[in-house]
């Protein structure tokens, strides 16, 4: 596992393996959010597989898909009420963790400028420069 912090309360990572969530919940994370659809890859394990094998381990699980690049508004919607409601801190991951930090950016964005989203986004190995413009749109729209 590679985690890479964006704040206190979320982290993110490429994808995690049923059997590393045991880890997961060793090292003091409450909650995952697996931002993956299923049948991505073959070797992905599933979204079922994935919660099943969270509660195994105490932790909260949500399956919130997108598909690179498609940032739908309901998706969004749907990361900041995870981020809302499951205890923290919380690891969101995809298949190298962009898309997890991605939306983390663009729901984080209606109360923090792009600036330092993109700013903070670098700092843990992730580019979002060319989502700037929309995460501006985002705190102004």
């Amino acid at each position: 596992m590679h985690i890479r912090k964006l704040t206190d309360r979320v982290s993110v990572s490429p994808q995690i393996l049923p059997g590393e969530l045991a880890d997961l919940a060793a090292a003091g994370f409450r909650s995952v959010i697996n931002n993956r659809p299923d049948g991505e890859a073959e070797e992905q394990p599933d979204g079922a597989e994935m919660a099943q094998a969270a509660a195994a381990h105490g932790l909260a699980y949500r399956h919130i898909p997108v598909v690179p690049g498609h940032y739908e508004p309901e998706v969004i919607d749907a990361m900041a009420q995870a981020l809302d409601e499951l205890p923290a801190p919380v690891l969101a991951f995809c298949r190298t963790g962009t898309r997890s930090t991605s939306l983390w950016a663009l729901q984080a964005a209606r109360n923090i400028d792009a600036e330092v989203l993109v700013k903070m986004s670098g700092e843990a190995g992730y580019d979002l420069a060319a989502l700037a413009p929309r995460l501006r749109a985002m705190r102004h729209g």
